[in-house]
C-alpha cells in the first residue's frame, strides 16, 4: 500500500496512526481515545480536533513534531 499525505484533509485516523506510529503520542498525551478507537477507521485530524474542542492546526502541528516533520 502506497503511503498517503499527511496533509490530506481525507487521511483517516487509521492510515495516520497505520503508516506513522509515532503520531499516537500527542493523542495519547491529551488523554484523546483516537489511537485503538473503533471510530479511527472513519475519523480525520479536523473531526478528532473538534470532537476534543482543538485547534486542528495546533494539533496537525504536534503530529508532524512526532513524525519527523516539521
Amino acid at each position: 500500500m502506497r503511503r498517503p499525505d499527511i496533509d490530506d484533509p481525507e487521511l483517516t485516523l487509521e492510515k495516520l496512526f497505520v503508516f506513522w506510529p509515532s503520531a499516537a503520542a500527542p493523542f495519547l498525551s491529551r488523554q484523546m481515545l483516537c489511537p485503538g478507537c473503533p471510530v479511527a477507521p472513519f475519523h480525520t485530524v479536523a473531526e478528532a480536533a473538534e470532537e476534543y474542542g482543538l485547534e486542528e492546526a495546533e494539533l496537525r502541528s504536534e503530529i508532524r513534531q512526532a513524525i519527523g516533520r516539521l
